[in-house]
This record gives C-alpha cells, structure tokens and sequence, in this order.
C-alpha cells in the first residue's frame, strides 16, 4: 500500500496494489475509486485532499507489515 501526496493538486491517492488500472468511478465528489481489469480495487483519489482529510497524522493499528518507507518530497 502507498499513500501519495501532491500538494500542486492537493490530491492523496492510496494505491492498493501494483495492478494497472482499467476503470475508474467517483462515487462522492472528489472521491475516484480505480479498478483493475478483474473489478479488483487498485487505488482511491481524493481532491481537494486538505479539505477532506487530516493530512498532518498518520496512523495504523494491527496491520501486518513488514517494511515501512517514508520519504518527504522536495518543494
């Protein structure tokens, strides 16, 4: 799983999987959700990210992962 930022857009995409995307659909606004070839979900976008989420705080419980990455983008 990869959390995206792009703050020239103020977008946040979540990918779920390395899949490609074939087909996407909003369904709040603002809110994409993308779909591979197999219905399978591969990816969330949110606009106007700022507004929606709180972007400043990070959290998770109970997940199983094995490795963390954390970069910071150069502005």
């Amino acid at each position: 799983m990869k959390f995206s930022y792009y703050p020239d857009t103020d977008s946040l995409y979540i990918g779920l999987s390395n899949r490609v995307s074939d087909n996407s659909r909003e369904v709040a606004p603002g809110v994409v959700l993308d779909f591979d070839v197999e219905g399978r979900l591969v990816g969330i976008d949110v606009d106007h990210a700022s507004q929606v989420v709180d972007l400043s705080r990070l959290e998770a419980k109970a997940l199983p992962v094995s490795s963390i990455s954390l970069t910071r983008s150069r502005n």
